[in-house]
């Protein structure tokens, strides 16, 4: 994470003697198998990993990264798996086309939406073309993971476009933000902020266009929940501020890739995301250049909540100078 925010600043670069300590220690790391990890989440590990040595953009690194990737691919929960370390799934299970963290234990379980966004994201940042089943067998994930009753079939799902974390049990769904009673008495499960995200970026990187209804109605619960202040879905689990700092990169990297730099909210107010993103970070950071968040997913450490920060901010600033003429 910090190698590739060293590498997206111009300012800074791979060319540093932090940077080529950190390409020299992800090299040493890489496993025979092709993935770069320490403790057993492999897929997670790995993935953030490709990402920063793709961002170095160095030829040399050409095949630790095809075997990281290969790695990745192996990971991937579908049915036609002979010897990889995914599971071997039913196309028509709701896991079908996901990733794990990869491993074994409490690190491992079923397949989730952030899990899945990550990877894609590293197989984005390492050109890996979104025709590539792997795009494809995650779209059915993400997919089976939105509510979206046009699209998904799940007894879970309501209508409002977002998305939840994984299918849990029985496809009974699970969200951090919790669940709720239906009108019609089932258990339903509440979307949130940064999966809502993570699934749109998802169906963007597997080819989907904007005029897509499931595209459509992500969006439609991004304009309706449009918020900076707050990771959005998180107040009904108590903490409203829990996990904002992954939210906001996976927010900008989701923008970044919908291609619209001012937004529209169901109040009829005009957003330019990119500003109002740099904006709220400002406000956030400390006099040391740190920013810290609470304990959820680790970003009371300053190191991880810091990269994040870092890589929404660079998404915002590469989407403006990718797009010069845009207000």
């Amino acid at each position: 994470m910090v190698l590739r925010a060293m590498a997206l600043d111009p300012a800074i670069g791979a060319k540093t003697p932090e940077a080529k300590k950190a390409i020299a220690y992800l090299l040493a790391t890489q496993k025979p198998d092709g993935g770069i990890y320490d403790q057993m989440i492999g897929n997670y590990s790995t993935a953030l990993c490709v990402s920063g040595l793709a961002s170095v953009n160095d030829p040399a690194l050409k095949d630790p990264i095809a075997k990281a990737i290969g790695y990745l691919k192996d990971g991937q929960w579908t049915d036609t798996i002979a010897a990889g370390r995914g599971q071997k799934v039913d196309p028509n299970s709701p896991l079908f086309g996901g990733w794990n963290y990869g491993g074994s234990g409490r690190r491992s379980g079923r397949a989730d939406l952030s899990n899945t966004a990550q990877v894609l994201a590293a197989l984005k940042d390492a050109g890996v073309s979104k025709d590539d089943p792997a795009y494809q067998n995650a779209l059915k994930f993400a997919s089976r993971l939105q509510n979206n009753t046009e699209s998904n079939s799940a007894r879970w799902a309501s209508n409002d476009g977002g998305f939840i974390y994984n299918p849990g049990d029985n496809n009974a769904g699970d969200s951090p933000a919790g669940t709720y009673t239906g009108a019609n008495g089932e258990r339903m499960v509440r979307s949130y902020g940064s999966m809502t995200y993570a699934g749109l970026e998802t169906m963007l990187y597997a080819g989907l266009s904007k005029d897509d209804p499931r595209v459509k109605a992500a969006f439609n619960w991004i304009r309706s929940n449009w918020t900076l202040d707050e990771h959005p879905g998180m107040r009904v689990a108590g903490d409203p501020q829990a996990g904002v700092f992954y939210y906001y990169s996976v927010f900008a990297r989701s923008m970044a890739a919908y291609g619209e730099p001012v937004i529209t909210d169901k109040q009829g107010t005009t957003h330019d995301w990119r500003k109002e993103l740099i904006a709220k970070l400002a406000t956030l950071q400390k006099p040391d250049g740190s920013f810290e968040g609470t304990n959820q997913w680790m970003e009371n450490d300053p190191m991880i909540a810091t990269c994040l920060a870092i890589a929404a901010l660079e998404e915002a600033i590469g989407d403006q100078k990718a797009n010069p003429n845009t207000k």
